[in-house]
């Protein structure tokens, strides 16, 4: 089934009256979420993304369409159970959960709950040309934002499994063209880190536009990363947004 490769959940909490569906990063795998499953359970129900070509799905070609990576979300997600559903995105992540949150509404089951983190808003593009870079290069950029244990990197065969998924969605980000600005139909959180080196503070308000009901912008020390070790005070922004869901 499509929902058995897509789709991850660490702590399944069928009793949970809410559903979080998070996307990770670039080069990053459902796994990352872990942590904040492990905090948010057993009162929200944590579904983790895996996108092709990374962990158990290394062998599958990755994608380099955001629209399809959205569309195929969409479709693992299946029919609505009766539960509100929010979605979570980092970085890249953002993006797809945002063009999920789109579809999930042309479909009538739209979003209670839009969280971006790390991202800049839609209509604030700008070239993209990391998927253009050579390998060391591209391992530069990727340690630099702090995401990755340079070491991991330094390994030619960890390399050559990871590269090619993260060329991939860079590739796709490079390829993403918005529509207009256009309002959801829920509320959208913003979450970012005041030293983040490629999403300012502006960058992550300007999300606002996209809110159909109330925005708020949290901004937390660190850099793009500012989520590592930090899961009890994510998991608390989410859970006081899912809570008036529930």
């Amino acid at each position: 089934m499509s929902s058995d490769r897509w789709i991850r959940r660490y702590h399944p909490t069928e009793s949970a009256p809410v559903r979080l569906v998070c996307f990770p990063h670039a080069g990053g795998s459902a796994s990352y979420w872990h942590p904040l499953s492990t905090v948010l359970r057993p009162e929200v129900d944590v579904l983790a993304v895996q996108y092709p070509g990374r962990q158990d799905r290394f062998t599958e070609t990755p994608l380099t369409d955001i629209g399809e990576l959205a569309a195929q979300v969409v479709t693992a997600l299946g029919r609505p159970d009766g539960r509100p559903l929010a979605l979570l995105g980092h970085s890249m992540g953002a993006v797809i959960a945002y063009e999920t949150a789109r579809r999930l509404e042309r479909t009538g089951a739209g979003p209670a709950h839009l969280f971006v983190s790390g991202r800049r808003a839609p209509d604030r593009g700008r070239p993209e040309t990391i998927h253009r870079l050579g390998e060391e290069e591209l391992v530069a950029h990727t340690a630099a934002l702090g995401g990755t244990d340079p070491s991991l990197l330094a390994d030619p065969e960890i390399r050559a499994l990871a590269l090619p998924a993260l060329r991939a969605d860079y590739a796709a980000l490079a390829g993403y063209r918005p529509d207009p600005p256009r309002p959801l139909g829920c509320p959208v959180t913003a979450l970012v880190g005041d030293a983040d080196p490629v999403t300012s503070e502006e960058d992550a308000r300007a999300w606002e536009r996209y809110s159909g009901g109330a925005f708020e912008l949290d901004v937390f020390p660190g850099g793009h990363f500012y989520l590592n070790g930090r899961h009890e005070e994510i998991a608390a922004v989410v859970s006081h947004h899912l809570k008036a869901l529930a």
